[in-house]
């Protein structure tokens, strides 16, 4: 099942909150926010769906609870739509098929307080709970999550029962449990023996001892009781789906908090594990965080939105809208606009393209921080409010292109040639990196190569250019003309942009190689040449690439 909208109305905080506009493709949905912004409450409306479904046709049905209504009035609303069609109204009767009960097991949520520190039973056959009707889950999502040892029990069972009804137990209670989470751990913690985490053995408590569960760090066994926090937290994640996966197959998963005692990369891979290799396709992953990993994952994948909740007024309707993914507000919530100038004290910082921070980083400039961003348009809104400064490709700008983005965004740099790669490639590097090596090179000859590889592609490049220029952010960008004239118009104009993409074009075909060499896309063309054997990692370290940078920077 998937959410396609969600209304509350004198719910919790909310006096009416609308929640709309999610795409049918959204596996994820990350709802970011600071404490007591209100994200809890949208999985406290989840859980109440679930008790109200569960008690339908009962009394039950009809008792209002004090504990989600504002200001205590017991006239809250909820309204859910689904893409299949089907609508959930607590104010109404539910316009679903009853026999079906649609809503039981639809939604699956786990409360932030869900740590088990150490394991505590000591036997087997607690009584207390009904895996398949979740009748262990907490009341509310400010209660205790005690689910934990109840999904090792369950397991245990499953183990014992496959033990003596199978012929092949063994290699069935390893692919079912052992290898999913052990494959898991690899993908979250890595496969370095000083991160690598790996589940060794899980023993039943008996006898009045508890629970074995052994895992390897390195070449040292551990108990589950001698992890880490962050450790312990991804592992009664893992156990708890793989306890209940097969009472739910088109849910809506709602986890509240899972980013809790881990670092920025475990944050995004352990979000990128559940996202992509434990919830299945046909249902939604809805979690709340503030943490910048949770945040960065979810801006780079094609299945996710994020709802921000942070800085309104919920006593006054409020309708939100997923997010835009180039929108470099979405980061202050787990990065604070002035905590990078604070931590970092006599440091420029500098936002750069995707993985070109990699080589920026690598000239090894003083005091010059070089922070990724999702591509050119993400750094163009950083720079653009005013506080950053950030360095982006040069693409197909022109000179004259160039010279009026710097005038109106003095902090914007532009490189001098196509991308970062140009620099890399160059033929003036590619000689000073061939010298420290004592390698051979001709460089006119590498330098025909790579007019050659133009000269190959010069009409394909010439029908798409102004195409691609069209895409840009400057030419829709409306700007004032001088601080005295204050008619508003386009950054580029129509005629203006044709003009200086015939430039663009003329750059291209001309033969001299500084000429074409800034507009030629190296990164993409000349691929074939032995040269780019080379690692760029290494060619981002020469005298010469390093000036290149310095003078960018400037």
């Amino acid at each position: 099942m998937k959410i396609k909208s969600l209304q509350l109305k004198n719910f919790k905080r909310f006096t009416d909150l609308t929640i709309r506009d999610i795409p049918e493709t959204a596996k994820l949905v990350l709802l970011i926010g600071s404490n007591g912004s209100g994200k809890s409450s949208v999985f406290d409306a989840f859980e109440r769906i679930s008790t109200l479904a569960l008690a339908f046709g009962t009394a039950n049905y009809i008792n209002q609870n004090e504990y989600y209504s504002k200001k205590s009035i017991n006239n809250y609303k909820i309204v859910l739509q689904t893409f299949d069609n089907i609508l959930f109204k607590n104010d109404e009767a539910f316009n679903y098929l009853p026999e079906n009960n649609r809503f039981e097991k639809s939604f699956f949520g786990r409360t932030s307080f869900r740590q088990i520190p150490r394991l505590s039973r000591t036997g087997l056959g607690n009584k207390n709970f009904n895996i398949e009707k979740n009748s262990d889950r907490p009341i509310s999502f400010i209660d205790r999550d005690e689910r934990f040892e109840n999904d090792l029990e369950h397991i245990f069972g499953k183990l014992l029962e496959e033990f003596f009804i199978s012929d092949d137990s063994k290699s069935k209670i390893k692919s079912n449990v052992v290898f999913p989470i052990n494959e898991a751990f690899e993908r979250i913690f890595g496969e370095k023996n000083g991160s690598k985490l790996e589940l060794q053995r899980i023993i039943p408590p008996l006898e009045g001892n508890t629970a074995q569960i052994i895992f390897l760090k390195g070449e040292s066994e551990f108990h589950y009781n001698q992890l880490s926090a962050g450790e312990k937290e991804v592992f009664n994640i893992l156990i708890n789906l793989v306890a209940r996966k097969e009472y739910y197959s088109d849910t809506v998963f709602f986890f509240d908090e899972i980013d809790l005692h881990l670092n920025t990369k475990l944050q995004y891979d352990l979000l990128k594990e559940l996202t992509e290799n434990w919830i299945p396709d046909n249902c939604q992953f809805w979690t709340a965080s503030h943490s910048l990993g949770f945040i960065q994952y979810a801006k780079e994948s094609e299945g996710a939105v994020i709802f921000d909740f942070d800085d309104y007024d919920f006593d006054y309707p409020k309708i939100l809208t997923p997010e835009p993914k180039d929108n470099p507000e979405i980061y202050d919530i787990a990065i604070d606009k002035d905590f990078l100038s604070k931590l970092f004290v006599g440091f420029d910082i500098y936002f750069v393209e995707n993985t070109d921070q990699l080589y920026y980083s690598l000239s090894n400039l003083p005091k010059k921080l070089f922070v990724p961003e999702k591509g050119r348009n993400a750094v163009y809104h950083k720079v653009k409010s005013g506080e950053y400064n950030g360095i982006i490709d040069r693409d197909y700008l022109s000179d004259d292109d160039i010279t009026e983005i710097s005038k109106y965004y003095p902090n914007l740099k532009i490189l001098d040639y196509y991308s970062i790669e140009n620099y890399l490639y160059h033929p003036d590097n590619i000689e000073e990196y061939n010298n420290r090596k004592n390698l051979p090179f001709d460089k006119e000859f590498y330098k025909a190569e790579i007019k050659k590889a133009k000269d190959q592609v010069i009409q394909e490049l010439t029908i798409k250019i102004a195409t691609i220029r069209n895409s840009y952010p400057f030419f829709d960008d409306p700007k004032f003309d001088t601080k005295e004239n204050f008619n508003q118009r386009r950054f580029k104009n129509k005629e203006e942009n044709f003009t200086n993409t015939a430039l663009v074009v003329g750059y291209l075909n001309s033969n001299d190689f500084p000429t074409f060499y800034k507009s030629f896309s190296i990164k993409d063309h000349g691929t074939h040449l032995s040269e780019r054997n080379h690692p760029p990692s290494e060619l981002a370290q020469t005298t010469w690439f390093r000036k290149q940078i310095e003078s960018i920077v400037k």
